[in-house]
């Protein structure tokens, strides 16, 4: 599933291709994808132009010249696709679920095979609802190690756990909790508030350096996600333990161990992250 890297990767792909378009038509080939219907999604866009793009989380903002923003969620195989021209033959996308044709002619697809993404219009005050659900910006300046120490006091979920829920900090998915919590050298079933002061503020540290350095390697493409270009991430290259179970670890080699924690993997080394308690 798209993460925050991913999604901000997608944002800064689209503000040098649509910012300014003017929205003329909108066709939604995949009513499911809305969370609204049709008949009230088209006409609050219908004429509206791009003013910005901006991500919150994990999810890509089209911002309006009215006020209100088109929130996408990529969910696990989303993708916002720019052409310069409604694309044909090869080119066109295979699962296409929303599209915005512009006044200069070009076009912005939804594009998503599961159709576990997510498009809807919200005006102002019904975003800042929105935004305010989720937790703090990872790497917003104004996150400190302190804030982190303090909000992992307040709960016995695993830390794995605990950086996945979005209420608690905003856009880290199960990808960048692994890397940071091996960079960091805490196990991933640590409860939250068993983290020491030092481990708050080194994983407060790995945070931030794992999804700077993925958003410079353009994300990460284990099988669906591809950016605004239609090209790969390549941070997967550089991951220490995702996804290696059964392979040694590239500090100590000791093998790459995996459990399950609510249905979804986790990834750790036995050595450089020892220990549960």
């Amino acid at each position: 599933m798209p993460e925050l890297p991913e999604a901000e990767t997608i944002v800064r792909g689209l503000r040098d291709t649509v910012v300014g378009e003017k929205i003329v038509r909108v066709e939604v080939l995949r009513p499911d994808v809305l969370r609204e219907s049709k008949r009230r999604f088209a006409p609050k866009v219908r004429g509206r132009t791009i003013s910005s793009v901006e991500r919150r989380a994990k999810n890509v903002l089209l911002r309006l010249d009215d006020g209100a923003t088109i929130a996408v969620n990529l969910g696990m195989t989303g993708r916002m696709l720019p052409f310069k021209h409604p694309p044909r033959g090869a080119s066109r996308p295979g699962h296409p679920a929303v599209r915005f044709r512009f006044a200069s002619g070009s076009v912005l697809v939804f594009d998503d095979t599961r159709r576990f993404g997510t498009v809807e219009c919200l005006d102002s005050t019904e975003w800042a609802v929105r935004s305010a659900r989720f937790g703090p910006e990872p790497l917003d300046p104004s996150y400190r190690a302190e804030d982190l120490l303090h909000a992992l006091g307040t709960s016995r979920s695993p830390i794995r756990s605990w950086l996945l829920d979005q209420k608690r900090i905003a856009g880290v998915g199960n990808i960048y909790a692994a890397e940071a919590l091996f960079l960091s050298g805490i196990h991933p079933l640590r409860p939250a508030n068993r983290i020491g002061e030092d481990e708050a503020i080194a994983l407060h540290a790995s945070v931030r350096s794992v999804l700077s350095e993925a958003i410079e390697a353009g994300g990460t493409t284990i099988r669906d996600y591809r950016n605004a270009q239609g090209g790969k991430g390549e941070y997967a290259r550089q991951l220490f333990v995702y996804g290696r179970n059964g392979e040694p670890c590239l500090r100590c080699g000791s093998e790459i161990e995996r459990v399950v924690l609510s249905n979804r993997s986790a990834f750790f080394c036995p050595d450089c992250q020892p220990g549960s308690d």
